[in-house]
């Protein structure tokens, strides 16, 4: 369709010309807004790096930390199975876990062994280095840790869990 002179003056077809300025803030927008995204997909492509993950969690059926904990880990894109049990000190035993260093829950994961809050980055590292090492473990229930309430009072030493004298892993 052809359009006249006076057609092209017309107010309707005025409204949909854009002038450069507004050209130029759409295209700015637009790198930004690509920019953003690229940031965004490598930032969650490195957060969810072992996303989908299964991970069976062994709990005492009263601690609703432990629930707070496995909500964490499923927020950091891993699938949690949680298994209610007054077993925790077998499993502890059955895993190598000393008793001091004893957590508030086991998950398995991998073929790795994580007790307790241990934080995703920390349990990320484990997948990704995948040392020769039954797991790791952050011994009881640190207030501000993944899945506890309060703030964090001092930095998390996670340990090694395995045959010998334990061996920090991670300080976070």
């Amino acid at each position: 369709m052809k359009t006249s002179k006076s057609s092209r003056k017309s107010p309707i077809f005025a409204a949909k010309r854009s002038s450069p300025v507004k050209r130029r803030t759409f295209l700015g927008l637009a790198v930004i807004g690509a920019t953003v995204a690229a940031i965004w997909r490598v930032t969650s492509a490195t957060d969810s790096a072992h996303a989908g993950v299964p991970v069976t969690l062994y709990k005492d059926p009263q601690c609703s930390c432990c629930e707070g904990y496995a909500d964490y880990l499923r927020s950091n894109g891993f699938k949690v199975n949680i298994v209610p049990t007054h077993d925790l000190t077998i499993l502890d035993d059955k895993y190598g876990i000393p008793t001091d260093l004893q957590p508030c829950h086991i998950s398995l994961l991998a073929g790795y062994v994580v007790g307790g809050h241990v934080p995703v980055e920390v349990v990320n590292r484990l997948l990704a280095e995948k040392p020769k090492i039954t797991g790791i473990t952050l011994p009881g229930m640190p207030q501000g840790s993944p899945g506890m309430t309060g703030q964090k009072v001092a930095p998390f030493t996670i340990y090694v869990i395995g045959k010998g004298t334990p061996q920090v892993y991670a300080v976070v």
